[in-house]
C-alpha cells in the first residue's frame, strides 16, 4: 500500500530548508489511518511487547492505537512539566532545536519489553532520549516503529546497532 499518497509535504516548515512531512492528511482518512496502524501491527507481531511508549505528541497518535491493536499498555513520553506525578527527565536535540522529555517513574516496570512508536525517525535524538528514559526505568526496548523515516538524516545511527526498526515510508 502506498501511504505516501496520503502524506502532505510542506517546504520550509517550520523553518527554511526543512521539508515537513505532514501526517494529518493520513490521519483524517479513517480507512488509511487504520490500514497504517494495522500494517505496523503486522510488522511488529513477532516481538514480545508488554507496553508501547510514544513521544509527545504525534507518537501518541501512532503509539496509542498500535497499543490498542496489540492489546498492550501505552506509556506517554511528554515534554518537561506536563506530567503530574513523579518523573525522570532527559534533554535532547531536535531536528531544529532542543527540548527535554519526561516519563512517570512508574510508567515502565522493570523487565518490561517496550516498543517505541512515533510518526517520524529523523535525526534520532527523540528516540535515543526515549530509549534512555525507558532503560533508566528498567525497561527493555525491543524495537521502534514509525510511519516515516527520513533516510538522509541518518537517525538510525543514534540508535543501538541491533535495534529493530520498522517504518512504513522512507523519504
Amino acid at each position: 500500500m502506498d501511504f505516501k499518497e496520503y502524506i502532505r509535504v510542506i517546504p520550509d516548515f517550520p523553518q527554511p530548508g526543512i521539508s515537513f512531512k505532514d501526517i494529518t492528511t493520513l490521519l483524517k482518512d479513517g480507512e488509511m489511518y487504520r490500514n497504517a496502524i494495522n500494517e505496523l501491527k503486522q510488522m511488529v507481531a513477532d516481538l514480545k511487547i508488554d507496553v508501547i511508549a510514544g513521544p509527545e505528541a504525534r507518537g501518541f497518535v501512532v503509539g496509542a492505537p498500535l497499543a490498542y491493536a496489540l492489546g498492550v499498555g501505552f506509556a506517554p513520553i511528554r515534554k518537561s512539566g506536563k506530567l503530574p506525578g513523579a518523573t525522570i527527565e532527559a534533554g535532547y536535540d531536535l531536528e531544529y532545536g532542543k527540548d527535554t522529555l519526561a516519563m512517570h517513574t512508574d510508567a515502565i516496570e522493570k523487565g518490561q519489553n517496550v516498543l517505541i512508536a512515533d510518526d517520524l525517525l529523523a535525526t534520532g535524538g527523540t528516540i535515543a532520549t526515549s530509549i534512555n528514559l525507558i532503560e533508566q526505568l528498567g525497561g527493555n526496548v525491543v524495537g521502534a516503529a514509525f510511519l516515516i523515516e527520513l533516510n538522509d538524516l541518518n537517525g538510525r545511527a543514534k540508535l543501538p546497532e541491533n535495534m529493530n526498526v520498522f517504518t512504513l515510508m522512507n523519504y
